[in-house]
Protein backbone atom coordinates (compact mmCIF):
# COMPACT_ATOMS: atom_id res chain seq x y z
CA UNK A 1 0.00 0.00 0.00
CA UNK A 2 2.79 2.39 0.83
CA UNK A 3 4.45 2.34 -2.32
CA UNK A 4 0.82 2.46 -4.41
CA UNK A 5 0.04 5.51 -2.17
CA UNK A 6 4.17 6.96 -2.72
CA UNK A 7 3.49 6.21 -6.40
CA UNK A 8 0.49 8.48 -6.23
CA UNK A 9 1.58 11.35 -4.51
CA UNK A 10 5.24 11.28 -6.77
CA UNK A 11 2.90 11.21 -9.75
CA UNK A 12 0.97 14.21 -7.93
CA UNK A 13 3.96 16.34 -7.06
CA UNK A 14 6.11 16.00 -10.97
CA UNK A 15 2.90 17.34 -12.39
CA UNK A 16 3.24 20.26 -9.85
CA UNK A 17 6.51 20.46 -10.36
CA UNK A 18 5.78 22.21 -13.64
CA UNK A 19 3.60 25.38 -12.33
CA UNK A 20 5.82 25.77 -8.73
CA UNK A 21 8.89 27.36 -7.06
CA UNK A 22 10.87 26.48 -4.36
CA UNK A 23 12.87 29.17 -1.94
CA UNK A 24 16.25 29.98 -2.88
CA UNK A 25 18.73 32.96 -2.29
CA UNK A 26 20.96 35.35 -3.91
CA UNK A 27 19.38 33.93 -6.90
CA UNK A 28 19.95 30.72 -7.57
CA UNK A 29 16.88 29.36 -9.54
CA UNK A 30 17.99 25.72 -8.24
CA UNK A 31 15.08 23.92 -6.29
CA UNK A 32 15.72 23.56 -2.69
CA UNK A 33 14.01 21.63 0.16
CA UNK A 34 13.35 24.22 2.65
CA UNK A 35 12.29 21.91 5.45
CA UNK A 36 9.67 22.48 8.17
CA UNK A 37 9.51 25.09 10.90
CA UNK A 38 6.59 23.37 12.16
CA UNK A 39 5.62 23.44 15.87
CA UNK A 40 7.37 20.14 16.71
CA UNK A 41 10.53 20.90 14.77
CA UNK A 42 10.36 18.06 12.38
CA UNK A 43 11.81 18.47 9.03
CA UNK A 44 8.93 17.68 6.82
CA UNK A 45 9.43 16.23 3.25
CA UNK A 46 7.65 17.53 0.17
CA UNK A 47 4.42 14.90 0.05
CA UNK A 48 6.00 12.36 2.34
CA UNK A 49 3.34 10.16 2.86
CA UNK A 50 4.81 7.08 4.17
CA UNK A 51 2.80 4.41 5.61
CA UNK A 52 3.24 4.59 10.07
CA UNK A 53 1.14 1.25 10.44
CA UNK A 54 -2.04 2.88 11.22
CA UNK A 55 -5.14 3.41 8.51
CA UNK A 56 -7.89 5.77 8.28
CA UNK A 57 -11.50 5.03 7.78
CA UNK A 58 -12.00 3.77 4.18
CA UNK A 59 -12.88 6.97 2.22
CA UNK A 60 -16.55 7.47 1.57
CA UNK A 61 -16.24 6.81 -2.53
CA UNK A 62 -15.35 2.91 -1.80
CA UNK A 63 -19.27 2.09 -0.94
CA UNK A 64 -20.18 3.98 -4.28
CA UNK A 65 -21.14 7.21 -2.95
CA UNK A 66 -19.47 10.69 -4.16
CA UNK A 67 -16.87 11.74 -1.24
CA UNK A 68 -18.79 15.03 0.37
CA UNK A 69 -15.94 17.72 0.73
CA UNK A 70 -16.14 21.19 2.20
CA UNK A 71 -13.70 23.71 1.27
CA UNK A 72 -12.85 26.97 3.14
CA UNK A 73 -10.87 29.61 1.59
CA UNK A 74 -9.77 33.27 0.66
CA UNK A 75 -11.62 34.53 -2.46
CA UNK A 76 -10.22 34.10 -6.20
CA UNK A 77 -10.05 38.19 -6.20
CA UNK A 78 -7.27 38.06 -3.32
CA UNK A 79 -4.22 37.48 -5.66
CA UNK A 80 -3.37 35.58 -8.85
CA UNK A 81 -1.90 32.85 -6.39
CA UNK A 82 -5.45 32.25 -4.92
CA UNK A 83 -6.82 32.40 -8.27
CA UNK A 84 -4.85 29.75 -9.17
CA UNK A 85 -5.22 27.82 -5.83
CA UNK A 86 -9.01 28.25 -5.86
CA UNK A 87 -9.05 26.28 -9.59
CA UNK A 88 -6.95 23.83 -8.90
CA UNK A 89 -9.20 22.86 -5.37
CA UNK A 90 -12.17 22.79 -8.74
CA UNK A 91 -10.05 21.10 -11.05
CA UNK A 92 -9.23 17.95 -8.58
CA UNK A 93 -12.49 17.57 -6.09
CA UNK A 94 -14.90 17.32 -9.18
CA UNK A 95 -17.94 14.72 -9.57
CA UNK A 96 -15.29 13.12 -12.33
CA UNK A 97 -13.00 12.21 -9.63
CA UNK A 98 -15.76 11.17 -7.39
CA UNK A 99 -16.39 14.40 -5.22
CA UNK A 100 -19.14 16.27 -4.41
CA UNK A 101 -17.71 19.77 -3.76
CA UNK A 102 -19.43 22.68 -1.58
CA UNK A 103 -16.97 25.98 -1.72
CA UNK A 104 -17.23 29.25 1.13
CA UNK A 105 -14.46 32.19 0.02
CA UNK A 106 -13.78 34.87 2.48
CA UNK A 107 -10.84 37.20 4.09
CA UNK A 108 -12.53 37.39 7.33
CA UNK A 109 -12.25 34.99 10.20
CA UNK A 110 -15.32 34.73 11.45
CA UNK A 111 -17.11 34.40 8.22
CA UNK A 112 -15.02 31.16 7.50
CA UNK A 113 -15.34 30.13 10.93
CA UNK A 114 -19.09 30.40 10.49
CA UNK A 115 -18.92 28.71 6.96
CA UNK A 116 -16.74 25.63 8.34
CA UNK A 117 -19.98 25.11 11.12
CA UNK A 118 -22.09 25.42 7.89
CA UNK A 119 -20.43 22.28 6.25
CA UNK A 120 -20.14 20.21 10.01
CA UNK A 121 -23.82 20.92 9.89
CA UNK A 122 -24.34 19.52 6.48
CA UNK A 123 -22.08 16.28 7.25
CA UNK A 124 -19.35 16.79 5.03
CA UNK A 125 -17.56 14.07 4.97
CA UNK A 126 -13.90 15.95 5.02
CA UNK A 127 -13.56 19.55 5.63
CA UNK A 128 -10.49 21.81 3.85
CA UNK A 129 -9.20 24.90 5.75
CA UNK A 130 -7.59 27.64 4.21
CA UNK A 131 -7.73 30.59 7.00
CA UNK A 132 -7.61 33.57 7.21
CA UNK A 133 -6.12 33.63 10.87
CA UNK A 134 -3.75 31.73 12.50
CA UNK A 135 -6.35 31.50 15.43
CA UNK A 136 -9.52 31.05 16.90
CA UNK A 137 -10.60 27.17 15.31
CA UNK A 138 -9.93 25.06 18.01
CA UNK A 139 -13.84 24.89 18.72
CA UNK A 140 -14.71 24.47 15.15
CA UNK A 141 -12.43 21.44 14.22
CA UNK A 142 -13.13 20.12 17.49
CA UNK A 143 -17.01 19.88 16.35
CA UNK A 144 -15.81 17.86 13.42
CA UNK A 145 -13.82 15.86 15.27
CA UNK A 146 -17.14 15.17 17.07
CA UNK A 147 -18.80 14.77 14.30
CA UNK A 148 -16.32 12.36 12.62
CA UNK A 149 -15.46 14.89 9.74
CA UNK A 150 -11.55 14.42 8.96
CA UNK A 151 -10.02 18.39 8.56
CA UNK A 152 -7.01 18.87 5.77
CA UNK A 153 -4.98 22.45 6.43
CA UNK A 154 -3.69 23.83 3.24
CA UNK A 155 -2.13 26.83 2.17
CA UNK A 156 -1.85 27.86 5.96
CA UNK A 157 -0.96 26.50 8.98
CA UNK A 158 -3.36 27.57 12.29
CA UNK A 159 -2.85 27.49 15.96
CA UNK A 160 -4.55 24.43 17.06
CA UNK A 161 -3.55 21.03 18.38
CA UNK A 162 -2.45 19.16 15.68
CA UNK A 163 -4.64 16.12 16.82
CA UNK A 164 -7.75 18.08 15.44
CA UNK A 165 -6.24 17.84 11.66
CA UNK A 166 -5.27 15.05 10.02
CA UNK A 167 -2.96 16.81 7.52
CA UNK A 168 -1.36 20.13 6.67
CA UNK A 169 -0.23 20.75 2.98
CA UNK A 170 1.29 23.92 3.20
CA UNK A 171 3.84 26.51 2.64
CA UNK A 172 6.86 27.15 4.70
CA UNK A 173 5.80 30.55 5.08
CA UNK A 174 9.12 31.82 7.16
CA UNK A 175 11.16 30.12 5.22
CA UNK A 176 9.91 32.23 2.17
CA UNK A 177 10.75 35.50 4.10
CA UNK A 178 14.01 34.13 5.49
CA UNK A 179 15.01 33.62 1.68
CA UNK A 180 13.29 36.94 0.73
CA UNK A 181 15.59 38.74 3.82
CA UNK A 182 18.28 37.17 3.26
CA UNK A 183 18.68 38.16 -0.43
CA UNK A 184 17.80 41.39 0.62
CA UNK A 185 21.47 41.23 2.95
CA UNK A 186 22.98 39.68 -0.05
CA UNK A 187 22.63 42.90 -2.07
CA UNK A 188 25.17 44.92 0.28
CA UNK A 189 23.43 48.21 0.48
CA UNK A 190 25.17 50.98 2.21
CA UNK A 191 21.95 51.94 3.97
CA UNK A 192 18.23 49.81 4.27
CA UNK A 193 15.42 51.91 4.40
CA UNK A 194 12.37 49.64 3.92
CA UNK A 195 8.88 50.26 2.63
CA UNK A 196 6.99 47.38 4.07
CA UNK A 197 3.47 46.48 2.98
CA UNK A 198 2.25 43.61 4.75
CA UNK A 199 -1.15 41.02 4.24
CA UNK A 200 -3.66 40.32 6.10
CA UNK A 201 -2.83 40.61 9.61
CA UNK A 202 -2.80 37.81 11.45
CA UNK A 203 -2.39 35.37 8.33
CA UNK A 204 0.03 32.80 8.43
CA UNK A 205 1.71 33.86 5.17
CA UNK A 206 1.24 37.69 6.74
CA UNK A 207 3.32 36.26 10.10
CA UNK A 208 5.66 33.88 7.84
CA UNK A 209 6.76 36.48 5.19
CA UNK A 210 7.15 39.32 8.14
CA UNK A 211 9.33 37.65 10.37
CA UNK A 212 11.91 37.39 9.24
CA UNK A 213 12.38 41.33 8.17
CA UNK A 214 10.99 42.38 11.80
CA UNK A 215 14.47 40.87 13.03
CA UNK A 216 15.71 42.99 10.63
CA UNK A 217 14.54 46.02 12.04
CA UNK A 218 15.06 44.91 15.37
CA UNK A 219 18.45 44.42 15.14
CA UNK A 220 18.94 47.97 13.61
CA UNK A 221 20.27 46.68 10.00
CA UNK A 222 17.70 47.89 8.25
CA UNK A 223 15.54 51.08 9.07
CA UNK A 224 11.56 50.47 9.03
CA UNK A 225 10.17 53.77 6.91
CA UNK A 226 6.46 52.47 7.00
CA UNK A 227 5.37 49.34 7.95
CA UNK A 228 1.35 48.94 7.08
CA UNK A 229 -0.80 46.17 5.59
CA UNK A 230 -2.52 46.62 2.74
CA UNK A 231 -4.35 43.22 2.86
CA UNK A 232 -3.33 41.78 -0.31
CA UNK A 233 -4.83 44.67 -2.26
CA UNK A 234 -3.22 47.15 -5.03
CA UNK A 235 -4.70 50.13 -4.54
CA UNK A 236 -4.13 49.91 -1.25
CA UNK A 237 -0.38 49.31 -1.73
CA UNK A 238 -0.19 52.26 -4.06
CA UNK A 239 -1.21 54.80 -1.60
CA UNK A 240 1.09 53.70 1.45
CA UNK A 241 3.65 54.39 -0.96
CA UNK A 242 2.61 57.81 -2.09
CA UNK A 243 2.18 58.68 1.51
CA UNK A 244 5.51 57.98 2.18
CA UNK A 245 6.42 59.77 -0.99
CA UNK A 246 4.44 62.87 -0.05
CA UNK A 247 6.13 62.73 3.40
CA UNK A 248 9.79 63.05 1.78
CA UNK A 249 11.11 60.63 3.72
CA UNK A 250 14.32 58.63 1.73
CA UNK A 251 13.27 54.87 1.39
CA UNK A 252 15.53 52.40 -1.45
CA UNK A 253 13.80 49.20 -0.72
CA UNK A 254 9.61 48.14 -0.91
CA UNK A 255 9.12 44.79 0.25
CA UNK A 256 5.32 44.10 -0.26
CA UNK A 257 4.18 40.78 0.77
CA UNK A 258 2.44 39.36 -2.24
CA UNK A 259 2.40 40.73 -6.18
CA UNK A 260 -0.36 42.88 -6.29
CA UNK A 261 1.01 45.25 -4.25
CA UNK A 262 4.19 45.42 -5.58
CA UNK A 263 2.12 46.24 -8.58
CA UNK A 264 0.53 48.66 -6.47
CA UNK A 265 4.10 50.54 -5.08
CA UNK A 266 5.36 50.53 -8.47
CA UNK A 267 2.99 52.40 -9.77
CA UNK A 268 3.23 54.90 -7.36
CA UNK A 269 6.62 54.87 -7.73
CA UNK A 270 5.87 55.32 -11.41
CA UNK A 271 3.68 58.30 -11.38
CA UNK A 272 6.25 59.95 -9.04
CA UNK A 273 9.24 59.38 -11.75
CA UNK A 274 11.16 57.35 -8.90
CA UNK A 275 13.12 54.64 -11.02
CA UNK A 276 12.96 51.38 -9.75
CA UNK A 277 14.20 47.60 -10.27
CA UNK A 278 18.02 46.43 -12.00
CA UNK A 279 19.99 50.01 -11.37
CA UNK A 280 17.03 51.99 -10.22
CA UNK A 281 16.78 53.64 -7.11
CA UNK A 282 14.01 51.49 -5.37
CA UNK A 283 14.33 47.36 -4.93
CA UNK A 284 11.10 46.19 -5.60
CA UNK A 285 10.28 42.74 -4.39
CA UNK A 286 6.92 40.44 -4.40
CA UNK A 287 5.58 37.51 -3.60
CA UNK A 288 3.57 34.21 -5.48
CA UNK A 289 5.53 34.46 -9.02
CA UNK A 290 2.64 35.34 -11.40
CA UNK A 291 3.36 34.92 -14.74
CA UNK A 292 3.07 39.21 -14.99
CA UNK A 293 4.90 39.34 -12.18
CA UNK A 294 8.38 37.59 -13.34
CA UNK A 295 7.87 39.12 -16.76
CA UNK A 296 8.49 42.23 -14.70
CA UNK A 297 11.59 40.91 -13.13
CA UNK A 298 12.75 39.83 -16.94
CA UNK A 299 12.41 43.23 -18.00
CA UNK A 300 14.57 44.44 -15.13
CA UNK A 301 11.26 46.60 -13.53
CA UNK A 302 11.81 44.23 -10.30
CA UNK A 303 14.41 42.80 -8.18
CA UNK A 304 12.79 39.59 -6.60
CA UNK A 305 10.04 37.35 -6.34
CA UNK A 306 9.13 35.05 -3.65
CA UNK A 307 7.09 31.98 -4.49
CA UNK A 308 4.29 30.21 -2.43
CA UNK A 309 2.89 26.94 -4.33
CA UNK A 310 -1.03 26.93 -4.81
CA UNK A 311 -1.34 23.29 -5.51
CA UNK A 312 -1.94 21.25 -2.50
CA UNK A 313 -5.27 19.56 -3.93
CA UNK A 314 -4.03 16.75 -5.43
CA UNK A 315 -1.97 15.61 -2.62
CA UNK A 316 -4.80 16.02 -0.39
CA UNK A 317 -7.21 13.61 -2.41
CA UNK A 318 -4.33 11.04 -2.42
CA UNK A 319 -4.31 10.91 1.17
CA UNK A 320 -8.13 11.22 1.32
CA UNK A 321 -8.98 7.79 -1.28
CA UNK A 322 -5.55 6.15 0.07
CA UNK A 323 -7.38 5.03 3.36
CA UNK A 324 -3.82 5.69 4.98
CA UNK A 325 -2.88 8.15 7.90
CA UNK A 326 0.77 10.18 6.33
CA UNK A 327 4.02 9.71 8.07
CA UNK A 328 3.76 13.00 9.10
CA UNK A 329 1.05 15.70 10.01
CA UNK A 330 3.23 18.61 8.17
CA UNK A 331 3.67 18.12 4.31
CA UNK A 332 5.70 20.96 2.91
CA UNK A 333 5.50 22.44 -0.70
CA UNK A 334 9.02 22.65 -2.30
CA UNK A 335 9.24 26.91 -3.27
CA UNK A 336 11.55 29.36 -5.03
CA UNK A 337 12.92 32.35 -4.96
CA UNK A 338 14.08 34.45 -8.27
CA UNK A 339 16.34 37.14 -8.89
CA UNK A 340 16.29 39.71 -11.98
CA UNK A 341 19.59 39.05 -12.58
CA UNK A 342 19.46 35.88 -13.48
CA UNK A 343 15.61 34.92 -14.26
CA UNK A 344 15.13 33.22 -17.60
CA UNK A 345 11.96 32.98 -19.56
CA UNK A 346 12.31 29.40 -19.56
CA UNK A 347 11.49 29.99 -15.51
CA UNK A 348 8.67 32.00 -16.38
CA UNK A 349 7.10 29.60 -18.39
CA UNK A 350 7.77 26.25 -16.20
CA UNK A 351 6.68 28.09 -12.51
CA UNK A 352 4.67 31.26 -13.02
CA UNK A 353 1.07 31.73 -12.48
CA UNK A 354 -1.59 32.53 -14.79
CA UNK A 355 -1.03 34.19 -18.03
Amino acid sequence: MRKRLVSMIMAGTLAMSMALTGCTSGGDTTPVDTGSTGDTGETTEVADTGDTGETADAPVEASGELIKVGVVNNPPSESGYREANVKDMEAVFSEANGYELKTSYSLKNDEQLQAAQGFITEGVDYLLISAAETTGWDEVLKKAQEAGIKVYLFDRMIDVDESLYEAAVVSDMAAEGDTAVQWLLDQNLDEYNVIHIQGAMGSDAQIGRTGALDEQFASGKMNKVVQQTATWDEAEAKKIVESVINSGESFNVIYAENDGMAKGAVAALDEAGITHGVGGDVIVMGFDCNKWALRELLDGKWNYDGQCSPFQAQIISDLIKSGEAPASKKIINEEKGFDATTITQADIDTYGLGE
